[in-house]
């Protein structure tokens, strides 16, 4: 080997070392702070939804479940900042030994409504103009948890957007998210729990 391929070594491990020092700094670095909605020129802001009938992480009661009358819990959120144009709400459990199984979807809820009432009939569309999308069971309208063991739980998210989603009733979860998509202005979650032996 000639001094001239011993330099071309050289070079190469040099430059190799370079990059690799390059890596490392970039990984040692400090995380990118997350975008906000207001740093994106969106509405910022922020609203909660609960229930009449569980706190955020308690036990949903039987009433609302396949062992009682499965029917849907009553639900308020707060009076969120102008820029809404409707809500959707996506009711799932990500503990169900299938995969995250879907217990309620709705959507095109009006821009003024706060909350909705217990037992909300299955019907494709409501009188508020709100429409039923599919849940895991194929079906319209709510489904209760229904665990086949254990606990698990419930997350009842609602979005506020800046536009109705132009869906027919019986869309799925995921027709509803992909149509949501640029239209979120925030988010309330909403967690229960239930089990069973």
């Amino acid at each position: 080997m000639d001094a001239y391929d011993t330099q071309l070594r050289m070079v190469a491990i040099l430059w190799s070392l370079a990059a690799l020092f390059a890596l490392v700094l970039a990984g040692c670095g400090p995380s990118p702070a997350p975008t906000t909605l207001m740093e994106e020129g969106g509405l910022a802001m922020t609203f909660e939804v609960t229930s009449s009938a569980f706190a955020q992480g308690e036990p949903i009661p039987v009433k609302y479940t396949c062992d009682g009358d499965d029917i849907s819990p009553p639900l308020a959120w707060g009076d969120p900042q102008e820029g809404v144009r409707s809500f959707a709400l996506i009711n799932d459990d990500p503990d169900a030994p299938v995969g995250t199984w879907v217990h309620w979807v709705l959507f095109n809820l009006p821009a003024d409504a706060r909350s909705l009432p217990e037992r909300v009939p299955p019907d494709a569309e409501l009188p508020d103009g709100s429409r039923h999308g599919q849940n895991s069971w194929r079906r319209l309208g709510y489904g209760g948890p229904c665990p086949p063991s254990g606990t698990h739980r419930y997350f009842f998210r609602l979005y506020a957007l800046d536009a109705a989603l132009e869906l027919d009733p019986g869309a799925d979860k995921k027709q509803v998210i992909e149509a949501m998509e640029g239209h979120i202005l925030a988010e309330a979650e909403l967690m229960g729990v239930y089990s069973r032996q």
